[in-house]
């Protein structure tokens, strides 16, 4: 999308921003992004990139700033991560001892806010999953059906579930027929496992709704025993960039305490491999519209089971956050697996 000379402009000026906070303008530009290119081809390339939404002027200055848009083609495409140092890793080594679980995942939260200098969190591994009695789907509109999931004990719960086709009152009758007939009893992880060569049975349009009903069955009979554990929500008080907003973090505190949705946003990670970043609004909460979250799942015996992550002002040190937690998680699948 962009050519060499607007991409080397752009990673600089993230660059330069990230490190000093202000807004970054053309002498800035030049004198940092090793370019022989006059003040006023700069000022081009910037107003090409201001065009994209890649950056933006504040009011007070002739300087740019990077945007959210802006952020992630920088992580995506221009960073440069910067391995973690010996000191580092051995304060990270010998910190996450597998002697106990649960400690484990306290300093793991702990060492990944010390060594960011934002809010380190950590999700517990899940507890074992909850069976199912029944279930029912219940066409909402077109492209909503609402789950219902009955227990064992006969505890319901219902969850939404957003389709991208629209299903007939008969298939999902028969969608939910062929759950309670062959899997009623079972763990939604255990039909997980068993349901890949089985869904073949089903026409093939089918496989989403029931890949959709699987996941929601499992969060909501599960959301309730999950936990994490959050260090260093202080630190997020120092960042010049939270700070000047009280009210905005006030809310962000706030959503610390609400588990259940701070929980579906680490749970995001635990559907990909390696480490995810969530800049701003792509978390799906209007609250971390300033924040960047930066996760990466462990696993237990290669089986995933929580997350790590750090939350932090989207003018964050992304090729050292990024290690960090990438690290962090890694070293506590390997003491967690040999515990």
């Amino acid at each position: 999308m962009l050519d060499r000379r607007a991409q080397i402009l752009l990673k600089t000026l993230v660059e330069r921003y990230i490190a000093e906070g202000q807004p970054v303008g053309s002498r800035a530009l030049s004198r940092y992004s090793g370019l022989d290119l006059s003040p006023a081809t700069i000022r081009n390339i910037m107003s090409d990139l201001e065009e994209l939404g890649f950056i933006s002027s504040p009011h007070t200055s002739a300087g740019r700033v990077p945007t959210p848009r802006g952020y992630r083609i920088f992580v995506d495409s221009l960073l440069t991560i910067k391995p973690l140092d010996q000191v580092e890793m051995r304060e990270i080594e010998g910190n996450l001892h597998p002697d106990n679980p649960q400690r484990l995942i306290s300093s793991a939260s702990q060492l990944l806010s010390q060594l960011s200098h934002f809010a380190g969190v950590v999700a517990s591994p899940r507890r074992k999953s909850a069976a199912f009695r029944h279930i029912e789907f219940l066409a909402l509109s077109e492209k909503r059906i609402l789950l219902i999931i009955v227990t064992p004990d006969g505890d319901v719960q219902n969850r939404i579930l957003f389709t991208d086709k629209v299903y007939t009152p008969a298939q999902l009758t028969m969608a939910a027929n062929f759950l309670n007939q062959h899997y009623a009893g079972f763990t939604f992880d255990e039909i997980r496992r068993r349901v890949q060569a089985e869904l073949k049975q089903l026409h093939e349009d089918m496989t989403s709704l029931m890949t959709a009903a699987l996941d929601a069955g499992d969060q909501a009979l599960n959301e309730n025993e999950e936990n994490y554990v959050i260090s260093g929500e202080k630190n997020l008080l120092d960042s010049a960039d939270l700070a000047s907003n009280m009210s905005r973090l006030r809310e962000l505190f706030d959503l610390f305490d609400k588990k259940t949705l701070f929980i579906q946003i680490l749970d995001m990670s635990t559907r990909a491999q390696g480490v995810q970043i969530f800049i701003g609004g792509e978390s799906g909460a209007s609250v971390l519209d300033e924040c960047s979250v930066v996760t990466a799942p462990y696993t237990v015996d290669g089986r995933v089971v929580g997350t790590v992550g750090v939350i932090g002002p989207t003018r964050m040190a992304y090729e050292r956050v990024i290690p960090i937690v990438d690290i962090t998680a890694k070293l506590l699948s390997s003491a967690l697996s040999s515990s």
